[in-house]
């Protein structure tokens, strides 16, 4: 299966006006005429960066992989227009580039970022040529930032769910010839979640390929603006993590495709509370999708602890899964990376748990951050 490049006019337009350049006659022509110019055409941050730590951290105080890190391209930017701030972002929010992302990085001893397309301000349900051209955009944006600092972040290709046949084409794309790390996916495209069997060709894909897929929660269509003046973020996000896995469970995704490893966000979110009460629920007429019951299907998933690094949230998290299951993470920058980092240092793990969360468990998913 060959990726078939398709030009993204408006893609083009925008960076031409952001330029000043003339048009260019094909997409080739135009990411040629990047390459000509070098790693300062898209990421003019980049000289002179490559090869120092930021904010003046050694390289040997920076441990953690952050497998919770957003990016925003240019056109992400451009689309989505000015992103509300709650009281519980960081300003760098609304001013994010790569600089300012290894500034905050370094100061909380972060080495590598696995970076994945923000979901605030563009909705999931998107398709089209508006998905496919934004996830392609995304995808080669964070590829440029992953080259342009080597050993600072990693990426989570974003994938247009809704279309099977574009997914597959970017899949591979990613992989071949951007060299991802893993794929990003949302808790729900619409009013379909992930189990639901048209996503079936893009799961084969990715079993295939033994493939990372980092599940970010949204908001589904249903339950938009239920409570008014509540942002959905509030409540919504970890229930529809609950209602994803569920979905996986339903479905059999976790045993029809069982070389997948799935991250989930938010220390599980509403996962290690419900997981119970779902397993002693289950239909035995649903036992094939769960031999071995549910929650020994929850135990296989890895989980972020970003913006979920409370007592509460840890003390359930813990219950349900080992501390082999965690990973470091921080949402930034819709959260200040010291909610995270605070929490998870109050917490008081063991200093090989610690470790472990920090670096060890995310270079299992990720060998080549060893080197």
């Amino acid at each position: 299966m060959k990726y078939c490049h398709r030009a993204d006019s408006r893609f083009i337009a925008d960076s031409e006006r952001r330029a000043g350049s003339p048009p260019f006659t094909s997409r080739r022509q135009y990411l040629q005429t990047l390459g000509a110019l070098g790693a300062s055409a898209i990421l003019p941050e980049a000289a002179g960066l490559a090869a120092q730590s930021s904010s003046g951290t050694s390289s040997a105080s920076l441990n953690r992989i952050d497998v919770h890190h957003h990016l925003f391209s240019p056109t992400y930017q451009s689309r989505s227009g000015p992103i509300r701030l709650s009281t519980r972002s960081d300003p760098a929010l609304a001013n994010w580039t790569p600089q300012r992302a290894l500034d905050e990085m370094g100061k909380a001893g972060i080495a590598t970022a696995m970076l994945s397309i923000a979901t605030g301000g563009i909705p999931s349900n998107q398709a089209g040529e508006a998905a496919r051209s934004l996830a392609h955009d995304s995808n080669e944006y964070g590829a440029r930032m992953v080259r342009d600092y080597p050993g600072r972040f990693g990426l989570f290709a974003a994938l247009p769910m809704l279309e099977q046949d574009a997914s597959l084409r970017e899949i591979e794309y990613s992989y071949d010839t951007l060299k991802t790390d893993g794929i990003s996916m949302m808790t729900n495209y619409g009013n379909k979640w992930p189990g639901d069997a048209v996503f079936a060709p893009v799961f084969e894909e990715l079993n295939r390929r033994k493939a990372v897929v980092f599940v970010h929660p949204t908001t589904p269509s249903c339950c938009d603006n239920l409570l008014p003046g509540v942002p959905a973020s509030w409540i919504e996000y970890d229930f529809d993590t609950m209602r994803c896995v569920t979905s996986l469970l339903v479905n059999g995704t976790f045993t029809k495709f069982p070389n997948v490893r799935f991250i989930f966000t938010h220390s599980g979110g509403t996962i290690p509370v419900l997981a119970r009460r779902v397993s002693d629920m289950f239909p035995p007429e649903l036992a094939a999708g769960a031999p071995h019951g549910v929650e020994a299907e929850m135990k296989k998933l890895y989980f972020d602890i970003a913006n979920g690094a409370n007592p509460s949230s840890l003390a359930a998290l813990t219950k349900l899964v080992p501390t082999s299951q965690l990973l470091f993470g921080t949402d930034f920058p819709f959260v200040r990376i010291a909610i995270t980092v605070d929490g998870f240092r109050d917490y008081k793990f063991p200093e090989n748990d610690v470790q472990a969360i920090n670096r060890g468990n995310a270079l299992r998913l990720f060998p080549r951050l060893k080197k």
